[in-house]
């Protein structure tokens, strides 16, 4: 099974298929299981009836087990969108990381596992040629569906490991309401410029807050916000949106 060094040990999925229209990874989109144990987690990603799947778990102790040929498309991400790619399973690698989650009260992500999760990213975003900017939360590429890996997960000591991109405030005006979905599109999220702060638009402001602000997440854009994803978009790629974007296809 072609993958990384780092694993520990492989127990295939058949929950896969090709890579769809040629497309190779280019991003690695992180996840946790929302699940009691690793053990229970690797049953489920690799039992049909789930169909669902995913290249690499790692588990709470740093054992890395792997499902997925990174040659091909696991089903990790679901119904999602980051700038206008709709079919994020074909162009991603996905790597759960095993924690009860949100349900379970957000329990910590002990430091061996942080630290198995950056050697693996590291891995994996230099065989792919993957940068910084394209490792994303499975809430970026799904806002309102999936809040995983969630405002718990350290995102800043991950980037200071180089994997993943983190900025700080320095203070702002708030944006208004265009220029605030424009530049979430902007960035990759999958919103429509509609001028309104609809619910959906709140829905993006709460996953970007996961990832980025992650001291409040409430769905305000406030002057932090707003800081924030301004100085993102001198680091990620220029991508110009299209005039109506939809997370769901």
């Amino acid at each position: 099974m072609k993958g990384s060094a780092l694993v520990s040990r492989v127990q295939p999925s058949p929950n896969i298929e090709p890579r769809l229209d040629g497309k190779t990874p280019r991003y690695l989109i992180l996840h946790y299981t929302g699940m009691v144990t690793g053990k229970a987690a690797v049953d489920w990603l690799c039992n049909p009836a789930s169909k669902v799947s995913c290249h690499y778990l790692i588990d709470v102790d740093g054992e890395v087990v792997q499902m997925v040929d990174e040659t091909l498309r696991a089903w990790h991400a679901g119904v999602g969108s980051w700038n206008d790619e709709f079919d994020i399973n074909s162009c991603s690698i996905g790597m759960e990381i095993q924690n009860e989650g949100h349900a379970a009260g957000s329990p910590a992500f002990p430091a061996v596992q942080m630290k198995r999760v950056a050697e693996l990213s590291r891995d994996i975003m230099q065989r792919h040629h993957i940068p910084p900017q394209n490792v994303l939360a499975h809430s970026d590429i799904a806002p309102g569906r999936k809040i995983d890996p969630g405002e718990h997960f350290d995102w800043e000591w991950l980037a200071g490991q180089g994997v993943g991109v983190v900025v700080k405030a320095s203070g702002s005006e708030v944006m208004k309401i265009t220029t605030l979905q424009r530049s979430l599109a902007q960035l990759g999220y999958g919103t429509d410029v509609t001028g309104t702060n609809d619910p959906h638009t709140t829905k993006v402001i709460e996953a970007f807050q996961r990832h980025f602000r992650r001291s409040r997440v409430d769905g305000v854009a406030d002057s932090e916000t707003c800081d924030v994803l301004g100085r993102l978009l001198f680091i990620y790629p220029t991508v110009i949106p299209n005039a109506k974007r939809s997370a769901a296809k």
